[in-house]
């Protein structure tokens, strides 16, 4: 069962879902620390140039099935235009100002 994104724990998890889910480049980069980081499937990757690969120039979206973590954790069934769906876990780091300073996703 899919839990609604307003549902969601971590405040900044949460802005960065919605984010996504609305294709809004704006508000994703707002949730970011300056200089924040991430990795797909365990290797680092340059933000910038996955992010507009992967989420904004084809479309993604997801869909989150499960939290842990205080919702710093989630399994998702990601998507985009390139990819189709697949099952994805995520996992973020949120700073002490409430941003997300990394994060991690790869297939799950």
């Amino acid at each position: 069962m899919t839990i609604q994104v307003t549902k969601l724990s971590d405040p900044a998890v949460r802005a960065f879902v919605s984010a996504v889910n609305a294709h809004d480049r704006e508000a994703f980069r707002a949730v970011l620390a300056p200089g924040a980081t991430m990795a797909d499937d365990g290797s680092d990757r340059d933000l910038d140039e996955w992010t507009a690969r992967e989420i904004f120039d084809s479309r993604g979206h997801m869909e989150v099935d499960r939290e842990s973590d205080g919702g710093h954790s989630l399994v998702a069934r990601y998507s985009n235009d390139t990819w189709g769906e697949m099952k994805t876990r995520w996992s973020f780091t949120v700073d002490d100002d409430g941003r997300i300073a990394r994060f991690e996703t790869g297939q799950a």
